[in-house]
């Protein structure tokens, strides 16, 4: 059986012992290129399952360009900065919130961030390594180097002269535990189920007696920036009384929210609502009691939840806010960035938001503006880092402008060739709708955003450390600048180009996805050295999976297309998440995380890499330990026929011309084409269908069966070794280790299976009608063993006929042999018509007699393997039986098992080495030598 762990292992010193990936790279340096760019891998933990999924895509499609000829760059890449790290490192050192981390030192909480990325991009390129990945290891790109933020400042700079950049004010998402906003390609996968207590609260319409509108809302916290209310204007809505009031609400939701006992006064069109003003809930507190606040339309507003009536505070929500300043409403932001109250919200100053649902429901209540509570179970928002609930506040932040780019972006990515093809639509989908770039995060860690506002009102856009260090107050000071990050940079202060007056740098660091969408740019000098740049840029190829669409795609597309207007890649392969084996996602809370490392130390990297090449990758992965045995089963099978084939591999010069060999051949060279042909395509798991096809069914379980007889034949010995060669060849990408220790056992030629050329088809030798014959026998050799097994007769037991009738007989005449072999029969017969398969099933006493040898056969063979003995080890075979029939059987019997002398007996008396009982059918055999 195939140890995964051992051969790994072995092969990984063999490789390094002899310099393959670098003979590799010489032989094919000075080629035709081709680019890849690698999506840098967060450098914070050790790499899950999923990682390793990625990574092994590819690995597969570099070592076929590889295999191809094709020169290569191998650059890793380690993506370094942002709240990936910083949350981290914030449990590392046991902080908490901003204020810790600043009280603790920006110098040394940056030398930490730096000191996680070094540990984890090393212990991450060791289980790359490990899972067979080729790599320039020793050249890595890391994001948080200064040659990478320079690249973004020139990009920055370049947007600052388009007129994108600006600084805005906005209401953004926003995490109170990390401080900072996010942008929209942050929250796409971030909503959760959650329950909220929903609160349905009433506020009185001005000049009306107990007339009240009935708001909605699951956000409490907000109601004291409440500045208007909003209806759909073509929505009906009703005028009912209950318990002496009367509310207003939507006709649709009027039984839901007010129960049985109420009355319809009337109904009423939302447009008669507009412009009705209210008192608010809150209308004491200092901030809002000079607000009027009034009904106004909304075309947004739904009756499919709440009342139809919707609780407007514009700064506490950006749909809120879009609408305010159509309406001219005032903006209300209640708290800080830790979410407390600030001043002029009298009680509630000070207070946290996170802890005030309570208090507000109580304070509704105590001045009668309170109608009724109710749990409610939604999605809703959260940090894509830590996880806590976002909240939604009216804050500057820096963006670029996204309108006038986004015609050009989309041409760009129609250029691309998308694997699956709905990645495409995906994307344009993503550009239609998104917004304006929040560059902006109030964070440490992280690209320092080059931007220096002076009181004169002058802004100055930095595009290089040179730019910086001409216009710094103290250039010597950028000199010794450590590197360009936090705290370091902000000692460097410049002279306002306007004024002249010494400014300091913006606080704020940028955003994560900067850092990575201008690899395309930085990792090959484009600053430095266009024409290296330009050899290799576009990509021809990068993969990730479908989420960074809006994420690294998006940016890398949106910075290409800023400085270069084209596409930064040119073809994109997706693929899905990994789940576990019951299809949940894993979670390492969940308990059902598996980590990197114990997946290759329990089934072995090749095993992971063949479930990785089989799934379709526009499906989830189903990922686990009960899956992997059943792949191993298949390694199992492709090491066994390895072993086979290391056997009869001295004639290597293909002559045969019988049948099965020509099929086989045909097979071989179909296989070659079919599998470029989809790797070509970015379809890899049906190329590895296509290999496993071929190794496993046709040259293992068919071609192997049918030579059996015939493996001294030397034309056949070159079949098989030729076949099998080519076989492993096209596995070599997928898994690379097996492949390799196979190729060695044959005895390689160019040292390593790696240093090979692309297996070529050669197209004069196949015969398609061949195949579709062969395909149509083995059909009929299903139905034969079917039969046989409804009839329960094993295929050890020969038959005497089976007659076979096809509307087409004569192409399959020449498989008769075929057929005999695979199903044991002594003829077979064709006749024209309709399709059928008709095995005669009684068995002749001569026939019977030939099964007990072959059954016996196999059992005397099953006793040399316990014995552990090679295929020329001869013996001296005892064999016990009661009946006389295996005498006619004794020359072939001794050929078979290798034996030097047979000895058939009535009983064994003698005790021998190697014994062993057995029953076939009702006869008792002893066996022993």
């Amino acid at each position: 059986m195939y140890n995964p762990q051992e051969v790994e292992k072995e092969i990984l010193n063999f490789w390094e012992k002899h310099k393959v990936f670098e003979k590799l790279r010489k032989k094919n340096n000075g080629n035709k290129r081709f680019s890849f760019i690698d999506g840098p891998i967060t450098a914070n933990n050790p790499m899950g399952v999923h990682h390793a999924w990625g990574r092994t895509y590819k690995d597969i499609f570099q070592r076929f360009k590889a295999m191809q000829g094709f020169d290569q760059r191998y650059q890793n890449g380690f993506d370094c900065q942002g709240l990936w790290v910083e949350v981290e490192v914030e449990k590392d050192l046991g902080l908490n919130s901003k204020k810790e981390i600043e009280e603790y030192g920006l110098e040394k909480f940056s030398k930490a961030c730096r000191k996680r990325v070094e540990k984890y991009s090393k212990i991450q390129t060791e289980q790359s390594i490990k899972l067979g990945q080729w790599m320039d290891w020793n050249n890595s790109y890391y994001t948080m180097d200064d040659y990478n933020i320079e690249h973004i400042w020139h990009f920055l700079k370049e947007c600052h002269n388009k007129g994108w950049l600006y600084k805005g004010t906005k209401v953004m998402p926003w995490c109170l535990r990390c401080g900072t906003s996010l942008a929209q390609h942050e929250l796409v996968d971030t909503y959760e189920e959650k329950t909220h207590e929903a609160v349905y609260f009433k506020v009185p319409i001005k000049n009306t007696k107990n007339q009240y509108l009935l708001i909605w809302s699951t956000t409490s916290w907000t109601f004291c920036a409440n500045v208007a209310a909003a209806v759909n204007p073509g929505l009906m809505y009703v005028k009912a009384e209950q318990s002496g009031s009367i509310y207003y609400l939507a006709e649709k939701v009027a039984e839901k929210v007010l129960g049985g006992n109420y009355k319809i006064l009337e109904r009423i069109k939302g447009n008669k609502l507009i412009g009705l003003e209210y008192t608010g809930p809150f209308d004491y507190l200092p901030v809002v009691k000079n607000i009027k606040h009034k009904v106004v339309a909304w075309k947004e507003v739904g009756d499919d939840e709440g009342t139809g009536i919707v609780h407007i505070a514009p700064g506490c929500g950006a749909e809120d806010n879009e609408l305010a300043k159509k309406e001219n409403l005032p903006e209300i932001s209640p708290i800080d960035e830790n979410g407390d109250y600030m001043e002029g919200f009298d009680w509630l100053t000070g207070k946290n938001v996170k802890k005030i649902h309570k208090l507000v429901v109580e304070d509704l209540e105590k001045n009668n503006f309170l109608y009724k509570t109710e749990n409610y179970r939604h999605r809703y928002p959260h940090c894509w880092r830590c996880k806590e609930e976002l909240v939604f506040r009216l804050v500057s932040e820096w963006f670029i402008s996204s309108d006038e780019i986004r015609s050009s972006m989309k041409r760009n990515a129609k250029e691309v060739f998308w694997q699956p093809e709905h990645g495409g639509k995906l994307m344009q989908d993503w550009l239609d709708n998104m917004q304006d770039w929040n560059i902006s995060r109030r964070r440490y860690w992280g690209l320092p955003l080059p931007f220096y506002e002076c009181s004169c009102g002058h802004t100055e856009i930095i595009g290089s450390k040179e730019e910086l260090k001409k216009l710094s107050a103290d250039p010597k000071k950028v000199d010794s600048l450590p590197e360009l990050h936090k705290p370091w940079v902000d000692e460097i202060k410049i002279n306002c180009p306007k004024c002249k007056r010494e400014v300091s740098r913006i606080l704020d660091v940028g955003d994560c996805w900067l850092d990575a969408g201008i690899v395309p740019f930085s990792t090959l000098n484009y600053l430095q050295d266009k024409k290296y740049w330009g050899r290799w840029f576009p990509a021809h190829f990068v993969t990730e999976m479908r989420e960074q669409i809006r994420l690294w795609f998006y940016s890398m597309l949106f910075m290409s297309t800023t400085l270069k207007n084209i596409s930064p890649y040119k073809s994109v392969f997706l693929y899905e998440k990994v789940h576990d084996e019951k299809g949940k996602p894993m979670h390492k809370s969940a308990g059902n995380a598996i980590w990197f490392d114990d997946a290759v130390e329990k089934m072995g990297a090749d095993v992971m890499r063949w479930l990785y090449s089989f799934q379709n990758p526009s499906v989830n992965l189903n990922f686990g330990y009960g899956v992997a045995r059943e792949a191993k089963r298949d390694l199992d099978v492709i090491w066994n026929l390895g072993n086979y084939v290391k056997l009869y591999s001295k004639h290597q010069k293909e002559e045969a011309n019988d049948v099965a060999s020509l099929w086989i051949i045909s097979k071989r060279e179909s296989a070659k084409e079919n599998v470029t042909k989809y790797l070509e395509k970015l379809q890899p798991q049906q190329a590895i269908q296509e290999i496993k096809q071929f190794l496993i069914d046709d040259l293992s379980r068919t071609y192997g069966q049918l030579i059996r007889e015939e493996l001294e034949d030397k034309k056949v010995q070159a079949v098989l070794h030729n076949s099998f060669l080519e076989g492993i060849k096209l596995l070599a990408p997928f898994l690379p280790f097996i492949a390799e220790k196979l190729y060695q056992n044959l005895g390689g030629k160019k040292g390593s299976i790696f240093l090979e050329d692309w297996p070529e088809p050669n197209k004069k030798l196949i015969n398609k009608d061949l195949e579709v014959y062969m395909k149509a026998v083995k059909e009929i050799v299903q139905e034969v063993l079917a039969q046989r097994d409804k009839a329960k007769i094993g295929v050890r037991w020969p038959l005497p006929n089976v007659l076979i009738s096809n509307e087409n007989p004569k192409p399959l005449e020449q498989f008769k042999d075929v057929i005999k072999r695979q199903t044991n029969v002594k003829q077979v017969t064709f006749k024209t018509g309709k399709n059928s398969v008709d095995l005669d099933t009684k068995m002749t006493e001569e026939l019977e007699e030939e099964g007990y040898f072959r059954e016996l056969t196999r059992r005397i063979q099953e006793l040399r393997k316990k014995a552990k003995l090679k295929k020329e080890d001869k013996i001296r075979l005892y064999v016990a039986t009661k009946g006389d029939f295996l005498k006619k059987f004794k020359e072939e019997l001794m050929e078979k098992v290798n034996a030097a002398t047979i000895q058939i007996e009535n009983k064994l008396e003698k005790k021998h080495k190697y014994y062993s009982k057995e029953k076939i059918k009702e006869e008792e055999f002893e066996i022993g030598f």
